[in-house]
Protein backbone atom coordinates (compact mmCIF):
# COMPACT_ATOMS: atom_id res chain seq x y z
CA UNK A 1 0.00 0.00 0.00
CA UNK A 2 2.83 2.42 0.64
CA UNK A 3 4.45 1.63 -2.55
CA UNK A 4 1.03 2.40 -4.32
CA UNK A 5 0.91 5.95 -2.58
CA UNK A 6 4.19 6.75 -3.27
CA UNK A 7 3.88 6.07 -6.61
CA UNK A 8 0.76 8.26 -6.92
CA UNK A 9 2.30 10.97 -5.55
CA UNK A 10 5.18 11.14 -7.37
CA UNK A 11 3.02 10.76 -10.28
CA UNK A 12 1.00 13.46 -9.49
CA UNK A 13 4.10 15.32 -8.91
CA UNK A 14 5.07 14.84 -12.20
CA UNK A 15 2.37 15.66 -14.29
CA UNK A 16 1.97 19.21 -11.73
CA UNK A 17 2.97 22.60 -12.48
CA UNK A 18 6.12 23.80 -13.77
CA UNK A 19 9.47 22.18 -12.75
CA UNK A 20 12.24 24.72 -11.34
CA UNK A 21 13.81 25.01 -14.56
CA UNK A 22 10.52 26.68 -15.60
CA UNK A 23 9.49 29.15 -12.54
CA UNK A 24 11.33 31.77 -11.14
CA UNK A 25 9.14 30.69 -7.14
CA UNK A 26 11.05 27.22 -7.98
CA UNK A 27 14.09 28.04 -9.17
CA UNK A 28 14.39 30.58 -6.09
CA UNK A 29 13.95 27.82 -4.11
CA UNK A 30 15.83 24.90 -5.99
CA UNK A 31 18.67 27.19 -6.27
CA UNK A 32 18.62 27.58 -2.46
CA UNK A 33 18.83 23.80 -2.24
CA UNK A 34 21.76 23.49 -4.35
CA UNK A 35 23.57 25.92 -2.38
CA UNK A 36 22.83 23.48 0.72
CA UNK A 37 23.94 20.53 -1.30
CA UNK A 38 27.65 22.81 -1.35
CA UNK A 39 27.41 23.90 2.53
CA UNK A 40 27.62 27.02 0.78
CA UNK A 41 25.34 28.54 3.55
CA UNK A 42 26.17 32.01 2.58
CA UNK A 43 24.49 31.76 -0.92
CA UNK A 44 21.58 29.77 0.61
CA UNK A 45 21.07 32.84 3.19
CA UNK A 46 20.65 35.63 0.21
CA UNK A 47 17.63 33.14 -0.82
CA UNK A 48 15.94 34.16 2.13
CA UNK A 49 13.80 37.48 2.82
CA UNK A 50 14.84 40.37 4.96
CA UNK A 51 12.66 39.17 7.93
CA UNK A 52 14.55 35.83 7.86
CA UNK A 53 17.81 37.52 7.81
CA UNK A 54 17.13 39.17 10.66
CA UNK A 55 16.27 36.07 12.42
CA UNK A 56 19.35 34.52 11.97
CA UNK A 57 22.05 37.68 11.56
CA UNK A 58 24.50 34.98 10.14
CA UNK A 59 24.99 32.27 7.14
CA UNK A 60 26.44 30.18 9.75
CA UNK A 61 23.19 30.46 12.40
CA UNK A 62 21.17 30.07 8.80
CA UNK A 63 23.49 26.79 7.92
CA UNK A 64 23.03 25.15 11.50
CA UNK A 65 19.19 26.33 11.91
CA UNK A 66 18.77 24.56 8.04
CA UNK A 67 20.95 21.33 8.86
CA UNK A 68 19.26 20.57 12.40
CA UNK A 69 15.97 21.61 11.54
CA UNK A 70 15.53 20.95 8.11
CA UNK A 71 17.90 17.64 7.13
CA UNK A 72 15.83 17.13 4.26
CA UNK A 73 16.32 20.30 2.82
CA UNK A 74 20.11 20.43 3.31
CA UNK A 75 20.64 16.80 1.93
CA UNK A 76 17.68 15.95 -0.10
CA UNK A 77 17.32 12.56 -2.62
CA UNK A 78 14.75 13.72 -5.13
CA UNK A 79 12.35 17.11 -4.81
CA UNK A 80 9.49 17.62 -6.85
CA UNK A 81 7.46 20.77 -6.59
CA UNK A 82 3.82 21.09 -6.70
CA UNK A 83 1.37 23.89 -6.36
CA UNK A 84 0.80 27.11 -5.91
CA UNK A 85 -1.33 29.21 -4.31
CA UNK A 86 -1.47 32.97 -3.80
CA UNK A 87 -2.56 34.66 -0.10
CA UNK A 88 -2.02 38.56 0.22
CA UNK A 89 1.83 39.54 -0.93
CA UNK A 90 2.93 35.98 -0.26
CA UNK A 91 2.74 33.10 -3.00
CA UNK A 92 2.61 29.58 -1.41
CA UNK A 93 5.24 26.87 -3.42
CA UNK A 94 3.69 23.08 -2.04
CA UNK A 95 7.51 20.92 -2.35
CA UNK A 96 7.49 17.14 -2.23
CA UNK A 97 10.70 16.13 -0.61
CA UNK A 98 12.27 12.68 -0.16
CA UNK A 99 15.35 12.70 2.28
CA UNK A 100 18.45 9.94 1.51
CA UNK A 101 16.55 7.05 3.69
CA UNK A 102 13.69 7.14 1.57
CA UNK A 103 11.06 9.03 3.77
CA UNK A 104 8.42 11.32 1.97
CA UNK A 105 8.08 15.08 3.61
CA UNK A 106 5.54 17.50 2.56
CA UNK A 107 7.01 21.22 2.87
CA UNK A 108 5.67 25.01 2.10
CA UNK A 109 7.59 27.74 0.86
CA UNK A 110 6.42 31.27 1.76
CA UNK A 111 7.60 33.42 -0.67
CA UNK A 112 7.78 37.19 -0.94
CA UNK A 113 8.55 39.57 -3.81
CA UNK A 114 10.84 42.02 -3.00
CA UNK A 115 13.26 44.86 -5.03
CA UNK A 116 15.74 41.73 -5.27
CA UNK A 117 13.17 39.04 -6.37
CA UNK A 118 11.26 36.33 -4.93
CA UNK A 119 12.95 35.21 -1.41
CA UNK A 120 12.19 32.95 1.08
CA UNK A 121 9.76 34.35 3.74
CA UNK A 122 9.73 31.15 5.75
CA UNK A 123 8.96 27.53 5.75
CA UNK A 124 6.81 25.03 7.32
CA UNK A 125 6.19 21.06 7.44
CA UNK A 126 2.52 20.31 5.97
CA UNK A 127 0.68 17.25 7.25
CA UNK A 128 -0.43 14.49 4.83
CA UNK A 129 -3.97 13.50 4.89
CA UNK A 130 -4.47 10.17 6.33
CA UNK A 131 -3.63 6.81 4.19
CA UNK A 132 -7.12 4.94 4.16
CA UNK A 133 -6.73 0.91 4.72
Amino acid sequence: MARFVLAALLAMALTGPAKAQDDPISGVIASQIEAFQRDDFATAFTFASPVIKGMFGTPERFGMMVRQGYPMVWRPAEVQYLEQRQSGPFTYQKVLIEDRQGALFTLEYEMIQTPEGWQINGVQFLRDPPVAA
